[in-house]
Parts: structure tokens; C-alpha cells; sequence
């Protein structure tokens, strides 16, 4: 009896274990049903103009910001912005914590290997930046062996100075790409590299760094959305991205924040 009795709770125990592993662990489960049924859509940024940031009112805006809401209104959600640690973005998207990160994402293969990209949308390049009183002596990452550079921890820049021989060692990351205009601008770092996109509505004549310049393009890139792999959400996107393509209304609100779209695939 007492053996009969083990060898039902061991089975009993084996079923459980079974049932709370399938629990949410289906890998083809509908995540965009998911986000129906929830009637959210969870938005992974970070703050940096002109893509998302805080207009004078105070509220969220940029050219992802109207882009994702447009498309949430067309999939029948409301978008949830989430402030995330960009170094972290692929962690807060696999465990659940946003749905996808529309911030600017560079496609690089290294990141196609974590996430699912949706159609590319908007080109830019990654900039070498320093002060003007540098503008004719950084012109290149060769004139900038043993100086210190400032890259955003986890972004296209890091990855385009931590794989330049001549600047790998000396490179500081910080947490968000704004930092590195700051870093820049209190000259405790040499140079800058970052989006082109930031570059060119952030510094320069009439902005809070009037004496940084762009010297060098070092890599030409686009951006896309990331979802997790394997998620149904990503073909939902594409469609409402060509419908937007299609009716104009993504090309007005590129033009709203001086971006150049990519071209459809």
C-alpha cells in the first residue's frame, strides 16, 4: 500500500510539473492575439531626439513615437511606452516586459540572431563627434588612438568603436546617448559616436551643443522594429507599415522630424 501510495504522488507531482511547464512556454502561441486580447501593445524607448522624447507640453513625442501609435491604432491597441536601459532592451523583451522595442534599433546580423526585425523604415549612419575646436584634428577613429571615446553601452556606436582597432581600448560607454553629448561637451572625453539621426537635431548652431561637430560617417545603417523570434507580431507590423508606405502617411510623418525613409524591401 505505502508503495502504491509514493508511486501516485510521484506520478501526481510528474502531471503538475508537465502542466505548469506548457503553461505560457508554447512557442506557437499568438503573441499578436496576445496583444489583442490584451488590447496593448508594449513599446521598449529611450529618450533621444527627434525618435522619442518629451515635447514642451511634456508629453511623449518623436517620429517613432506617431509612427508606433499609428500602427497600434491600426491593429485596434493603445501603445504602452516603456522607459527601458538600452543595454537591456533584449532582456526586457524576451521576458515579457515590453512586446517590442521601437527606439531607433539599428539591424545589425549580430542582433538578427535575438530578434526578429520588421521591414526596414527609416535610414541613418553612425557619426564620429567631437568639439569644433577639434573639427580638423578628429577627423578620422586613426586620429583618435589613446584618446577617450563615448558610446551608448549596448548600441550601433558601441559596436562600431569596440570593433575599430584604433579606438577598442579606449572606449567609455555610457548608459544613454545623450550622455555621451554631455561627456563630450565637459571634455572629459576626446570624441562621441553615435546615430546621425540624434547628431543632426541635438548639436550644432542653436542647441544646448553649439560647439560639437560631426567630422566622420563610420557606418551607414537603418532602423527597424524588434520583436521577439519566432513571433507572429512582426508580419502584423509589416503590413500596417506598407499600408503606411502606401497612403503617405509614414512619408508626412518623416518629413515632420526631417528623416530620410528606407526604401520598401
Amino acid at each position: 500500500m505505502k508503495f502504491k501510495k509514493v508511486l501516485a504522488l510521484i506520478m501526481t507531482g510528474i502531471m503538475a510539473s508537465a502542466l505548469i511547464a506548457g503553461c505560457g512556454s508554447d512557442k506557437n502561441e499568438s503573441q499578436l492575439q496576445t496583444v489583442k486580447d490584451n488590447g496593448v501593445l508594449k513599446i521598449g524607448y529611450t529618450v533621444y531626439e527627434p525618435m522619442n522624447y518629451e515635447g514642451e507640453d511634456g508629453e511623449l513625442t518623436g517620429f517613432d513615437t506617431e509612427f508606433a501609435r499609428a500602427v497600434c491604432e491600426k491593429l485596434g491597441v493603445e501603445p504602452e511606452f516603456v522607459l527601458i536601459n538600452w543595454s537591456n532592451k533584449i532582456i526586457e523583451l524576451e521576458s515579457g516586459n515590453i512586446d517590442c522595442i521601437w527606439n531607433g534599433f539599428t539591424i545589425t546580423d549580430d542582433m538578427k540572431e535575438s530578434v526578429d526585425f520588421s521591414q526596414p523604415y527609416v535610414e541613418n549612419k553612425q557619426v564620429l563627434v567631437v568639439n569644433k575646436v577639434n573639427e580638423d584634428v578628429y577627423t578620422s577613429t586613426e586620429a583618435l588612438k589613446g584618446k577617450t571615446v563615448a558610446v551608448e553601452a549596448g548600441s550601433a556606436g558601441y559596436s562600431v568603436a569596440s570593433g575599430d582597432e584604433n579606438i577598442a581600448d579606449t572606449v567609455m560607454t555610457v548608459q544613454a546617448q545623450t550622455d555621451a553629448l554631455l561627456e563630450l561637451k565637459s571634455g572629459t572625453v576626446d570624441a562621441a559616436i553615435f546615430d546621425n539621426t540624434l547628431a543632426e537635431n541635438m548639436i550644432g548652431e542653436g542647441t544646448d551643443f553649439a560647439d560639437l561637430v560631426v567630422t566622420a560617417t563610420l557606418m551607414d545603417e537603418q532602423y527597424a522594429v524588434g520583436f521577439r523570434k519566432g513571433s507572429d507580431l512582426c508580419a502584423e507590423v509589416n503590413k500596417c507599415i506598407d499600408e503606411m508606405r502606401q497612403d503617405g502617411s509614414l512619408t508626412a510623418i518623416a518629413d515632420q522630424y526631417g528623416l530620410e525613409l528606407a526604401k520598401a524591401e
